[in-house]
């Protein structure tokens, strides 16, 4: 089992694996929207087979006078392959591209209040915090959680390693550049 970062010959499955697991399902033009607009953010877990056993699909949020942010619009893994630490992964990938890419500040997302296990895996797992309720956020009328992130750790992991990374020009040997 391994994650990548979804391609556009992936959606088809992403959506596949978004019907069989959850109840808020998404037309193709929305996952091709994400691919297109964003596509360092939604990962995929596939088995030794290639088969796609899981997914996050990601965006910034494009309010410009907001402090930036990303968003998991969804989440999912197949039933025979959850408890395996997937959910997590994903979630770390994304969230780890939402800074490195954007300098996201925060990530946040939605949960149906009745999903206790998304709630605990959100909270206890991933360390998010309930920011919001928001009445009848879902089609059926049920109310969400509205959940938040903090990344400002992660911020400064990805500012560190780019500053262990830096080289001067001092550094280059001569060899390297043009002429020498």
């Amino acid at each position: 089992m391994h994650i990548r970062c979804a391609t556009t010959s992936d959606l088809m499955n992403m959506q596949h694996c978004n019907l069989l697991c959850l109840p808020e399902n998404y037309q193709m033009k929305y996952y091709f929207y994400h691919n297109l607009s964003w596509p360092q953010l939604s990962y995929v877990a596939v088995d030794e087979n290639n088969k796609i056993c899981g997914y996050v699909l990601a965006k910034m949020e494009e309010e410009p006078d907001d402090i930036p942010h990303g968003h998991i619009t969804s989440l999912a893994v197949k039933r025979s392959n959850r408890r395996l630490g997937l959910a997590k992964k994903l979630m770390d990938q994304a969230s780890r591209a939402m800074v490195e890419s954007f300098s996201a500040k925060y990530v946040s997302l939605h949960v149906r209040k009745s999903n206790r296990a998304a709630l605990a895996l959100y909270k206890h797992v991933l360390k998010f915090e309930v920011d919001d309720i928001e009445p009848k956020y879902y089609a059926d009328g049920e109310d969400a959680y509205a959940m938040r992130k903090d990344l400002s750790n992660l911020n400064k992991q990805v500012e560190e390693t780019r500053e262990k990374l830096k080289v001067s020009w001092e550094e280059v040997p001569k060899i390297w550049l043009p002429g020498g």
